[in-house]
C-alpha cells in the first residue's frame, strides 16, 4: 500500500474517531440537559401546586382543589399529576380524595425518606420522566404550614407525583447528532482534500527516496530522487541527488576494484557495501599475514603459519598439507593434525595418483561416490585443494571430516583459504628459489654432489647431535690414482668425464642417509651414517671395484680404465670429532697411495705415529 493511501486512511480513522467521541459526548450532555430541564419544570410545577393548595386551605376552598389540580395537569408536558397525603395529614384531615393516597413504591419511598425520586422509562413509543417531590412543613415569613397542620417543622406533609412526556428529547437529540455528524464528515472531506493536495508531493518524495535507497542497497547509485517539492524539501532532494552521484563515482565500482586483489571465486553478498567491508577486512588480515611471512626465514616456517590459519582461523580439525616436487613427482607430507592421512602411499610416490594435483581442481567427495581413487576415505568426507607455487613445486591440502555439515562449511571457506595461499605464493616461491640457490652453492656443479662448503656446515650441525644420540659415521677419503696423467695426456675433457662418472657411482652406491662430497679436484669424501664395519667394507669395495670396471673413451678409438685408492676412518672410534676422522681417512689414503695404490686402507693409530704419514 502506498504511503499516501496509508496517511489518508489513518487521518480518516482519526477524524472519525474524534467525531464519534464528540457525538457521544454531546448526546450524553444533551440527554442530561433535557432531563435536568424536565426535573426543573417538575420542581416549578410542584412549587405552584404547593402555593395553590396553601391558598385554597387559607381561603377555606380545599374542596375546590380538584379542579385546580386538573387544570395544572392539562399542561402539554404533564401526562399525569397526583397528590399524596402523609399519615400526619391523614390523621388531622382524613384521607382526602380517592386519588390522594400512596399509589406505588416511589410514593411510599418519598413519603418515608422526604427525598425527591426521579425515574426515566424509555421504550419504542417514547420516553417518560416520573418525578415525585415531597412537601415538608415549613414556617417562615411567607409560608406558615404550622398554623394549619399539627406537625413539627420539617415533617413530611405529603408529595406530588408527575409524569412528563419527554419523547421530543430523543428527536431533537437525533437531529442535533445528525447535524454534528454531517459537519464532521464535511470537515473530514475537506481535511483529506487538503492532505491530498499538500502532503501528496512529500509521500511521493518518500516513495521515490525509498526506491532509490533500495537500488543503492543493491550497489546501484545511479538513480536520482524526483519529487515536486519546494523549500527545504527541495534542498534535501538536491543534496540527496548530489550525494548519490558522489557515491556512484566513489562506491559504484568498489566491488570490482577490490576483486582485483581477491580471486574471482570469492563468495558474493546481496549487499555490495557489506561485501566490500568483508573483502576489506579479509584484505587487511591477508596483508598482515603476508607482511609477517615476508620476514620468515624459511618455507617451513611459512607452511607452519598456513597450518595455524587453517586450524585457528578456520577451525578445521583434521587436515594434511603436502608439498609436491613437480619434477620427481614425489609428494611429501609437511603436516598432519592427527592420525594418519587418507591418501594411499602410491600418491606420495607418484603425485599423479592424487586427483587434485593431476586435475588442478578442487576435489569434494560429496560430488561423486569414491571420487578420488588415490585415497582410502571410507566413513568420512574430504576436500582436497591443489595450489601451484611455480614450475618446480605445488601444494595440496587435504581436509577430512565425518560430518557432512562440516564438509559443507569447509567448502564455503575454500575461496577465503585460497586467499592466504595466494598471498603466500610469492614468498614461498622466493624461499624455494633461495633454497635452490643455496643448494646450488653447496653442490659441485660438475658431479651434483655436495661440496666442501656443505661439509663444513653439515659437520657443525651434526656433531653435537651425533655425540648426544650415539651416532656413528664411517668416513672414506677417495682419490683417483694417477689422475694428473689423465689430464696431461688426454685433456681435461676426459678428466671431467672421470670426475662425473665418480659422482654417479657414489650416488648409486650409498643410501639416502649417507653423504657423498667432492672434497676437491679428484678427491671425494663419503660419510656412511651408522654403518657397521662389515657394511662399511662392502660399500668401500663396491665403489672401488665399480670404478675400476668403468671404461672411458679418450678418442681415436682408444679407451682407458682407472683405479682409485680409499682411506677409511670411523667416528668416534678413531677420533672424537668428524674433522679428525676426515684427517685420519686422508692419512689412510696417503698410506694406500704410498704402498702401491688401487687399494682400500683402514686407519690405525700407528699411522699417525709414523712421521712419514703425518
Amino acid at each position: 500500500m502506498q504511503t499516501k493511501s496509508k496517511i489518508l486512511i489513518i487521518v480518516t480513522f482519526m477524524l472519525l474517531g474524534v467525531g464519534l467521541v464528540t457525538i457521544i459526548n454531546i448526546a450524553l450532555n444533551f440527554r442530561d440537559y433535557s432531563l435536568k430541564s424536565a426535573v426543573d419544570k417538575s420542581k416549578m410545577a410542584a412549587s405552584i401546586v404547593k402555593d395553590g393548595l396553601t391558598a385554597h386551605m387559607v381561603n377555606g376552598m380545599m374542596d375546590k382543589r380538584e379542579y385546580y389540580l386538573d387544570q395544572i395537569s392539562k399542561n402539554d408536558n404533564i401526562k399525569k399529576l397526583w397528590i399524596v397525603r402523609s399519615q400526619n395529614v391523614i390523621k388531622q384531615y382524613g384521607n382526602g380524595f380517592n386519588d390522594e393516597t400512596v399509589r406505588d413504591a416511589i410514593d411510599k419511598e418519598v413519603i418515608s425518606t422526604g427525598k425527591m425520586v426521579k425515574q426515566t422509562t424509555e421504550n419504542a413509543k417514547g420516553i417518560t420522566l416520573r418525578v415525585t417531590i415531597p412537601y415538608k412543613a415549613i414556617n417562615d415569613s411567607t409560608t406558615k404550614c404550622l398554623q394549619c397542620h399539627n406537625v413539627k417543622k420539617g415533617a413530611i406533609l405529603g408529595a406530588i407525583s408527575m409524569e412528563f412526556d419527554i419523547s421530543d428529547m430523543r428527536l431533537m437529540g437525533a437531529i442535533t447528532i445528525s447535524k454534528i455528524l454531517g459537519i464532521n464528515l464535511l470537515f473530514i472531506i475537506i481535511v483529506l482534500l487538503l492532505i491530498n493536495r499538500y502532503v501528496a508531493p512529500y509521500t511521493t518524495l518518500f516513495a521515490n527516496l525509498k526506491e532509490v535507497i533500495d537500488k543503492a542497497y543493491e550497489g546501484d547509485f545511479s538513480h536520482q530522487v524526483n519529487a515536486n517539492v519546494s523549500g527545504e524539501a527541495k534542498e534535501l532532494v538536491d543534496h540527496m541527488n548530489t550525494l548519490f552521484s558522489k557515491m556512484q563515482e566513489t562506491f559504484g565500482d568498489i566491488k570490482y576494484n577490490l576483486a582485483t586483489f581477491i580471486p574471482s571465486n570469492s563468495a558474493t553478498y546481496n549487499d555490495p557495501l557489506q561485501e566490500a567491508n568483508i573483502i576489506i577486512s579479509e584484505l587487511s588480515d591477508i596483508y598482515k599475514f603476508k607482511k609477517t611471512i615476508e620476514l620468515d626465514i624459511s618455507k617451513e616456517v611459512i607452511y607452519g603459519r598456513l597450518v595455524d590459519i587453517l586450524y585457528k582461523k578456520y577451525k578445521i580439525k583434521h587436515f594434511a598439507l603436502y608439498e609436491v616436487d613437480t619434477h620427481t613427482k614425489v609428494r611429501t607430507l609437511i603436516h598432519i593434525t592427527s592420525g594418519e592421512s587418507i591418501c594411499l602411499e602410491s600418491s606420495d610416490k607418484d603425485c599423479n595418483n592424487c586427483r587434485a594435483f593431476r586435475t588442478k581442481s578442487d576435489i569434494i567427495s560429496t560430488e561423486f561416490s569414491d571420487l578420488c581413487r588415490g585415497c582410502d576415505a571410507k566413513g568420512c568426507e574430504y576436500i582436497c585443494i591443489p595450489f601451484d607455487i611455480n614450475q618446480d613445486a605445488s601444494l595440496v591440502i587435504s581436509m577430512t571430516t565425518k560430518n557432512k555439515e562440516e564438509i559443507n562449511r569447509v567448502n564455503a571457506l575454500i575461496p577465503s583459504i585460497k586467499h592466504y595461499f595466494e598471498a603466500a605464493k610469492p614468498v614461498v616461491e622466493s624461499r624455494i628459489l633461495m633454497d635452490k640457490l643455496r643448494d646450488t652453492s653447496l653442490r659441485d656443479g660438475m658431479t651434483g654432489l655436495y661440496n666442501r662448503r656443505f661439509l663444513e656446515e653439515f659437520i657443525d650441525k651434526v656433531m653435537s647431535q651425533a655425540l648426544r644420540e650415539n651416532e656413528t659415521y664411517s668416513v672414506m677419503m677417495l682419490d683417483v690414482d694417477w689422475f694428473k696423467m689423465v689430464n696431461d695426456t688426454y685433456g681435461h675433457d676426459v678428466g671431467d668425464k672421470v670426475i662425473v662418472a665418480i659422482g654417479k657411482l657414489l650416488r648409486e652406491s650409498i643410501r639416502d642417509s649417507d653423504l657423498a662430497i667432492r672434497y676437491g679436484g679428484e678427491e671425494f669424501v663419503v660419510m656412511l651414517h651408522n654403518a657397521n664395519e662389515e657394511g662399511t667394507k662392502q660399500v668401500a669395495h663396491k665403489i672401488h671395484s665399480g670404478f675400476s670396471s668403468l671404461v672411458f673413451d679418450v678418442g681415436n678409438g682408444e679407451t682407458i680404465q682407472k683405479t682409485m685408492s680409499i682411506g677409511v676412518a670411523k667416528f668416534p672410534t678413531d677420533g672424537d670429532s668428524i674433522w679428525k676422522c676426515i684427517k685420519y681417512a686422508d692419512t689412510a689414503l696417503y698410506v694406500a697411495k704410498t704402498t702401491g695404490r688401487n687399494k682400500i686402507v683402514n686407519y690405525s693409530q700407528d699411522m699417525s705415529e709414523d712421521e712419514h704419514t703425518r
